[in-house]
C-alpha cells in the first residue's frame, strides 16, 4: 500500500500542476491536492476514514453531474459518438473536457474507496 499511495500521491500532484490551462483550475487543483494529502498520509500510516467518506461523497456528486451536465458524459456518447478523448491534450471540444473530468474524478473515487477499505482492514488488526 505504500507504493501505492505515493505513486497516487505523486500522480494527483503532477494532475494538480497540470491545472493550469484549465478552464476552472480553481475547482480542480484543489480536488487533487486533497486526494494527494490523504494519499501521503496514508503512506505515513495515517488514515483518515472520515475525510475519505467527504471525498468519496463530493468526487461522486460531482461526477453524476458530469454524466448529466449539457456537453458531459452523456452527451459525449449519444451526440459525439464516444469520439476519441486521448487523441490531443488540447480540451478544445466541451465534451471532451467534461468526459475526462468525469474520469478523473473516477480515479480520485478509487483511489479513496481502496484506502477506506485498507484502513478499515489495518484498524480491526
Amino acid at each position: 500500500m505504500k507504493v501505492f499511495n505515493v505513486f497516487f500521491c505523486f500522480v494527483f500532484i503532477v494532475f494538480a500542476a497540470l491545472q493550469y490551462n484549465d478552464p476552472d483550475p480553481y475547482v480542480w487543483v484543489p480536488i487533487y491536492l486533497y486526494t494527494a494529502a490523504l494519499c501521503w498520509f496514508a503512506f505515513r500510516n495515517k488514515f483518515y476514514p472520515k475525510a475519505y467518506w467527504v471525498g468519496i461523497i463530493v468526487y461522486t456528486l460531482y461526477a453524476v453531474y458530469k454524466i448529466f451536465d449539457q456537453n458531459g458524459l452523456v452527451d459525449w456518447i449519444e451526440v459525439h459518438h464516444a469520439e476519441n478523448i486521448a487523441e490531443t491534450m488540447k480540451a478544445e471540444k466541451p465534451w471532451i473536457e467534461e468526459s475526462r473530468e468525469f474520469f478523473g474524478l473516477l480515479i480520485l473515487i478509487g483511489v479513496l474507496v481502496i484506502d477506506l477499505v485498507y484502513a478499515k482492514r489495518k484498524s480491526r488488526n
